[in-house]
Formats: structure tokens, sequence, C-alpha cells
């Protein structure tokens, strides 16, 4: 069993990485204010202090804790810290990104200091947004000086307000319509106090909305968690591999794997670091697309005469994917022929020869998302613009391992390709995939029920999600690659209404009737497609294109008006081959363009 300490955007995302197990586990909050959509976790409220948490944990069978309280929320984590000390538990800190801080910025220690700072200065007009558990502590200062203090609307706040008495015309309700800019220029502050509560609670815009204004901002630096945490990270995918390695197969029955991609930019990172500090690295942090950082595991480090070379090791999870354990290396040299980042060809990494994937013909198939990783990665450790860097990424045994890929019929040659738009690998196991999706469409329907929107991933979720903004985040579920097992689910769980989106490479998989599109086990059928596409008056020489296509998105440039009769056949045709699926449901079918995502 987990037990989360929640409460906080960071508790949320534990709970929703814990919610993928389908396993119980507890989620604490202090009050009751959080809205939450449970379906396996068990919600707790009311404080607990160390003797009572150990308490708990003894009694139910606790074997981690994940601390993901406020940053400033002490008493919660001296908690955590006396029950973990008492019984040797792991104890994971759900840790914020914090943003540094400007250099006109007054930073002090404590509430203490920043009492003392104000009693000093005596600003005119003082706004704290450091909460109502600030009223206490500031109060020798806001019963004496026109203090006004934001605070969030819950039940929990209007009763500490009742509490005690400050002065109600001089609170400011946070309202999400309202901007920061609006309150600084109304309220008019010569100061602001707040507290250093990282990236999740819009600290940076704050700051910079103030500073823009003319008005001094002061800033409570965060103090120090009380414990040694087995291991701090910073979001779901750090999160969800900790647990996986500290409760082995206990809790998740797969492992999520890294892609190629952070694979190679791990070994990039890893050998600039090398060449600019002439030191060995077993660890590097990498920065994943969506923006979190995770360390990454190095096996090799060397200085060679060119420059630095390091190895790092493909870990695919329980992906059964053919690069799993594949040695990526990555040879670096700094150079003053150009600036910026040249991707050299590696032995074992593909050579492009056919238009249509984002690559140049003859370019290393290092695809757009992993080289915009490694020349972020690069890039945060010297100055590219006027740095010059030749990498080169290559795979050992990446020929062999082609020959069991697709890519030959990419014209993708010699070698395998270096992937990954999210740099996580989902498990392709399909019982566990499927598992994983029929409990996020349980959750959907015991939350809300009455419209299901499927996609197949991040990217058409965003397009989704904007085109249902009124529906929860629930309503969507992914499906990966499993379109007809979840729609079998979804008729079986008594979804009304349904809309699948799908992208064209998908699309075409489904319309030919494939209901399982992953490219591991179907490629799109071009026959088919030239099928369609005459019946739908396409050209003898757009016929043609068809015939040469790599991949299904060429589509959008052999048709780019999107609303040739080529794409409502497509859609007609997944439609007839999802509607008897769900016989009951009013089934939708959305084509999503790429030039939405």
């Amino acid at each position: 069993m987990i037990l989360i300490i929640g409460g906080t955007t960071e508790g949320r995302k534990a709970l929703e990485v814990c919610e993928e197990a389908g396993k119980p586990f507890y989620y604490s909050t202090r009050g009751a204010s959080q809205e939450l959509s449970m379906h396996h976790g068990i919600r707790l409220e009311g404080g607990m202090n160390g003797e009572e948490m150990a308490h708990f944990c003894t009694e139910r069978e606790i074997a981690l804790v994940v601390d993901a309280a406020h940053p400033f929320a002490m008493g919660v984590h001296q908690s955590v810290a006396d029950c973990v000390a008492r019984l040797q538990l792991p104890v994971i800190r759900y840790e914020r990104t914090f943003p540094v801080l400007p250099a006109s910025v007054v930073v002090l220690d404590s509430f203490d200091a920043a009492l003392t700072y104000l009693l000093k200065h005596q600003p005119q007009r003082l706004l704290a947004l450091t909460g109502v558990n600030s009223i206490e502590r500031l109060r020798a200062y806001w019963t004496q000086h026109e203090t006004y203090l934001r605070v969030m609307p819950i039940a929990e706040t209007e009763e500490r307000l009742r509490q005690s008495d400050f002065p109600p015309e001089r609170v400011v309700y946070y309202d999400k319509e309202q901007c920061d800019r609006e309150i600084f220029a109304t309220l008019q502050p010569d100061m602001i106090l707040l507290k250093e509560s990282g990236d999740t609670s819009g600290f940076a815009a704050k700051v910079e909305e103030a500073l823009a204004l003319g008005i001094t901002v002061l800033v409570i630096r965060r103090p120090q968690i009380p414990y040694p945490a087995t291991v701090t990270v910073e979001g779901p995918v750090g999160l969800r591999r900790s647990i996986e390695r500290l409760l082995g197969s206990d809790f998740f029955p797969q492992r999520i794997g890294l892609t190629t991609g952070t694979t190679a930019t791990a070994a990039a990172t890893a050998a600039l670091l090398t060449l600019l500090n002439e030191e060995s690295y077993s660890e590097v942090t990498v920065t994943l697309p969506q923006g979190e950082r995770i360390p990454f595991p190095i096996q090799q480090t060397e200085l060679t005469e060119q420059g630095a070379r390091a190895v790092a090791i493909k870990d695919a999870g329980s992906d059964p994917d053919v690069t799993d354990g594949a040695e990526i290396v990555a040879d670096l040299s700094l150079t003053q022929a150009h600036s910026g980042v040249a991707f050299l060809q590696g032995e074992g990494v593909g050579r492009v020869t056919l238009p249509g994937i984002g690559l140049d013909i003859g370019e290393p198939a290092v695809n757009p998302v992993p080289r915009q990783m490694m020349r972020q990665a690069l890039g945060s450790l010297v100055d590219l613009s006027q740095v010059g860097i030749d990498l080169t990424i290559s795979v050992p045994k990446g020929r062999k391992l082609a020959q069991s890929t697709f890519n030959p019929r990419l014209g993708i040659l010699d070698g395998i390709s270096i992937l990954g738009t999210t740099g996580v690998v989902r498990p392709y196991s399909s019982e566990a995939f499927v598992e994983s999706i029929r409990r996020e469409l349980e959750v959907s329907k015991s939350v809300y029920g009455k419209h299901l929107v499927l996609n197949s991933g991040g990217r058409s979720e965003r397009y989704l999600k904007g085109r249902f903004p009124d529906l929860p985040a629930n309503a969507f579920v992914q499906y990966g690659n499993f379109i007809g097992e979840t729609l079998s689910l979804a008729n079986e769980l008594g979804f009304p209404q349904i809309t699948l989106g799908i992208m064209i490479g998908k699309a075409v998989k489904l319309a030919a009737g494939e209901l399982d599109t992953h490219s591991k086990k179907v490629v799109m059928d071009k026959a088919f497609i030239t099928a369609l596409a005459s019946a739908s008056g396409a050209t003898a020489e757009q016929e043609q294109q068809i015939s040469e296509m790599t991949l299904a998105r060429e589509l959008w440039q052999i048709f780019p008006d999107g609303t040739h009769p080529l794409y409502q056949s497509i859609v007609d045709h997944c439609y007839q081959v999802c509607k008897p699926l769900v016989p009951s449901a009013q089934l939708e079918v959305l084509l999503i363009p790429d030039s939405q995502l």
C-alpha cells in the first residue's frame, strides 16, 4: 500500500499516477476542499502528527510514503519525517520546480525576517499573497499598517478568517478570471509579499507582473524539508519509475520505459559534460518534451581524441521493443566550422532515403523531437549561438535490430531510428494496456459517464480538448492502438455518446478493418487507399503519389484541401468498422488534421 500526502496539484498528479495501477492506495488531505475523482484511491481527511501517521502506516501495512504536500507545509513534512524515521519507510518527495529569482527581488529566509523587513521599511500599502495561514505570523504588521491579503475562496479559509480579526474589507479572494496585473493595478500596492511556492502556483508570473509595475517584491525562501528523501521527483514519469524501483512489481504490474530519443539525449549530455569538466559521469538529468526532469543512468563516459564519448542503455520497461537493452552511443566534438548542433551519421542509425518522414534525404534517422531534446540539453550547457557541436549518435547493434522493424519499408536503411515524441515508452503488452484502458473507462463512467472522447495520445487529446472545452478531464481516454478493445469496453460500460478522434496514420489502417493499429502489427494498405482515392475523384497523378508514399500523413500534401471527398470516405469506412462494436451508442468519428496539432 502507498500513502500519498496530498492536497496540492502535485498530490493530484501523484493520485493520477497511482490510479494507473488499479490497486488501492490512500490519499490524505488536511481538509476537504480539494475536489478529487478517485476510483481505486481511498481518501483520508484530517491532519496526522508523526505518531498518528506511524500508527496508521503500521496498521494499514503502508510500504511507501509519497510526500506531495505544499513546500511550506512544515507541520506536515515534520509528521512525515517522524513517521518514516520511526518505521524506516522509504519516502518519495514530489517536489515542485522553482524558477531562478530576479536580482531585484528581496529574498528573506523566514516569516520572522519578512516581518522585521516590513516593520523597518513600512510600505504605504502591502499586498500579501501568502495565504490565510500567514495572518498570525504577520499580525504585528497588519494591525498597524494597510495590508491586503489574497486568499482562496474555500470553506477552510472562511473558517480561519472568522476566527481571526483580520479586516474583511481587506480580504482579496482569488479569482481565476482575474489576472495578477489587474489585481496589482487595482490595489496599487507598494510591496507584495510572496512565498517561494514554485512554478505550480504561477509564482514566476506574479513576480514578473509586479516588477513590471514597479512594485517591490519580497519573497520568503522555501524551507528545507526535514528528512532525507529516498528519492525526489518533479513529475509523473519520475514518480512512476521511482515507485516501480522501490516496490518492484508489487504495485504496478508493468514498468514504463524511456525512448531511444531520451536515451540518446542522456548520452549526448554526458558526453558534453565529460568534455567540459574532464570528469566521468554515472548519471545525468534529462528533460522530457513536456518539461519534466528525470535522472538517467550512464553506462560509460570517456575523453577521446576528437572530444568525448558516452554510452547509455535503452530501457524499454515492460514493452517488448527490439531496442530494449541496446547501447546508444554519443560521440561529440566541438568545432569552429559552424554554430549549433550538427547530427552526423553513426553506425547502426538509419539513413533517410525517401521523403515524407520530416527529415531531409541523406540525414541520419534521428527524429525531430529527439533532435530538439538534444539541442536543448546541450544548449543548457554551452551557448550554441557561439559554439558548434558535431554529434554522432550510433547504435552498435542497430543494423541487426533494424531487420525487425519497418524501417526498410519507410526508406530508412542501415539501422534503427532514434524516436520518441513524449520521451516515454508505455508498456505495449496488450493485456496490461487494455486493462489500464478499462480502469480509465471505469473512472470516466463513474465520474462523468455521458460523453466519452477517445484519442490515440497526447497531441490528439490536446486537439480534442480544444474541440470540447466544456467536457471534464475524465471524459477523455487514450486508446493507444487498441481501438477495438477500447470500443468494446466502452460498449460494455454503457457510454451513450462516443467520439473517436483519430489521426490519418491510424485512420487509414482502421478504415481497412484493422482495429489494432500498432505499426508492429500492421502497415498502411496503399492499394486500399488508392481505391478509396480513385472512388473519391483523385487524379492519376495523385494516385501515383499515393503509391510512392512513405507515411500516411503525406496524404495531407497530396490532397491539401481538407474537404476532399477522400477524407470523408476514410471517416465513413472507420465508422462502418467501429459501429458494430458500439451498437447502442451515438458514435462520431473525427479525423484530426496534422495542421491542427
